[in-house]
């Protein structure tokens, strides 16, 4: 199954015949396009003409059936020739107009005289308003809408989930990294430990003929030496790390609705970096406890467009 993004845009268009009764007998043209934005739920909005409102609840049902998350805006435009050209109006068109004048100015005789502009108006919201019916034709663009649009949400996951899998493979890298620290940083602490332990007793004089230590001293420096590798030891964090870098990889292989699970993992390896940061005791751990949160970002930042 696939990854899909939440971000997509699709649009569609198709004409129809006006209505045969219709005296201007030209092709209008319907306009649906669809867009989609990253969101925590699904998000529903529409800005659809007059003439195609009643279709709303049906296109909404629909993307609800199909969507889970996302912020999705549904637009359309009827583009009706009558309203882009100037159209003589027909003589019984204008007596019908001049009747239905006298008849109003009759009850009010101040009521303004209809001007050309008016009657062209009116010519054009008359053979607007008889030219199309749309009826079925709305629903069949909505579903090729959706249908372009689930395409274009399936490239863009497609895209992310190669970015996220090369992210995990730079966090398994560093990972590895940060392991060798460790013993190397106890072996110079516990030689640190043992040449302050000559100084404060001393004995580095003794130390220069080859005498030892006296054991006290060199069972002290052994114990801080073994509780700072306690203190510094991040072998747990890393296998988590590693655990949650698996989930993520077998997550993005089995695809489907995995953007919340992504983003809890995330949350997750953001807080063994975090732990890994905070238990450094060198610049090389230090580092790379900055460059996995750097990645791990820029992760969190990718997953939010999962859906």
């Amino acid at each position: 199954m696939a990854v899909y993004s939440m971000t997509g845009y699709a649009s569609v268009q198709q004409s129809m015949a006006t209505h045969p009764a219709a005296e201007h007998a030209r092709p209008s043209r319907l306009g649906l396009e669809i867009r989609s934005v990253n969101s925590r739920f699904l998000d529903l909005s529409f800005k659809l003409p007059d003439e195609l409102r009643q279709h709303e609840p049906a296109l909404r049902e629909m993307l609800t059936a199909n969507l889970k998350r996302g912020k999705v805006e549904v637009r359309a435009s009827v583009e009706n020739p009558a309203t882009q050209t100037v159209t003589e109006p027909s003589p019984k068109l204008l007596q019908r107009l001049s009747s239905v004048q006298d008849n109003v100015r009759s009850w009010l005789p101040e009521a303004p005289a209809l001007s050309v502009a008016d009657v062209l108006r009116l010519c054009v919201s008359d053979a607007s308003a008889s030219s199309v019916d749309w009826g079925d034709t709305v629903m069949t663009l909505g579903r090729q809408a959706l249908e372009a649009l689930r395409q274009a949400r399936e490239r863009e996951g497609a895209r992310l989930t190669d970015m996220l899998q090369g992210h995990v493979t730079q966090l398994r890298t560093l990972a590895l990294q940060a392991q060798p620290l460790v013993p190397q940083l106890v072996a110079q602490q516990r030689q640190r430990f043992l040449e302050r332990w000559q100084e404060a007793m001393g004995l580095a004089d003794a130390s220069k003929t080859g005498a030892s230590l006296p054991e006290v001293a060199q069972d002290r420096a052994l114990s801080e030496a073994t509780a700072f590798a306690i203190r510094i030891d991040v072998a747990e964090e890393i296998t988590r790390l590693a655990s949650h870098l698996d989930e993520i990889e077998r997550l993005l292989t089995k695809g489907g609705e995995v953007g919340k699970r992504l983003d809890f993992l995330i949350q997750e390896l953001h807080r063994e970096a975090n732990t890994l940061g905070s238990k450094s005791a060198a610049l090389e751990m230090t580092r790379v406890s900055v460059d996995m949160k750097v990645l791990i970002e820029q992760m969190r930042e990718q997953v939010q467009n999962i859906e």
